[in-house]
């Protein structure tokens, strides 16, 4: 699968550990490297930030889509290729799916994991076949991918839509496991003989 541009949703925080910035920062500059561009939230704060700086500094393209209530809050990126001005959240949201290839999710909080099963959910009803990613620094996701192990042995998610989120705690190997990604071909609904 061709990949030229990849969505990064992740925290507008840096958190409690060292290691997520220093890999949103590498994560940026890898995608620079691969000539992938950078679709993201458009802020210069927490990972947010990171990310973008590891992608511009290192002479790629970083295309941030800010909702206009954000960006009158002063935290819009500076040094952008280009940043795209939408009213609201959720369209934010549609017009990052629609500029990018595939998505990767890095440590973040409430916003982030929304973003991420939005974009699984769509997924999963057939609406985009794109490659869908965390970056699972330093275990971060462990007991969220955990839940959603239980999800599946409950019968609320099917093991092949658990299959579609692509995991790996480091960047060439996820990137290349996206490129690699081949979407399923079943509908979403969990019927009870099938459970």
């Amino acid at each position: 699968m061709e990949i030229n541009r990849i969505t990064v949703f992740c925290g507008s925080s840096y958190g409690t550990e060292r290691i997520y910035e220093e890999q949103a920062l590498q994560l940026g500059k890898k995608l620079a490297a691969e000539n992938i561009e950078l679709v993201y939230g458009g802020a210069n704060v927490g990972l947010m930030g990171k990310v973008a700086d590891g992608v511009i500094n290192n002479k790629g393209r970083a295309i941030g889509v800010l909702p206009h209530f954000l960006k009158d809050k002063e935290i819009a990126h500076k040094n952008l290729t280009e940043l795209i001005l939408v009213e609201t959240m959720h369209q934010r949201k549609k017009k990052m799916d629609e500029l990018s290839d595939g998505v990767i999710a890095l440590p973040g909080g409430f916003g982030t994991l929304e973003e991420l099963f939005e974009m699984l959910t769509w997924a999963q009803l057939g609406l985009h076949k794109k490659p869908i990613a965390v970056l699972n620094v330093n275990g971060f996701f462990d007991e969220l991918l955990l839940f959603m192990k239980t999800m599946v042995k409950k019968g609320f998610l099917k093991q092949i839509n658990f299959d579609m989120l692509i995991v790996s705690g480091n960047i060439p190997g996820l990137l290349e496991k996206m490129k690699n990604y081949k979407a399923p071909d079943v509908g979403k609904w969990i019927r009870k003989d099938n459970v």
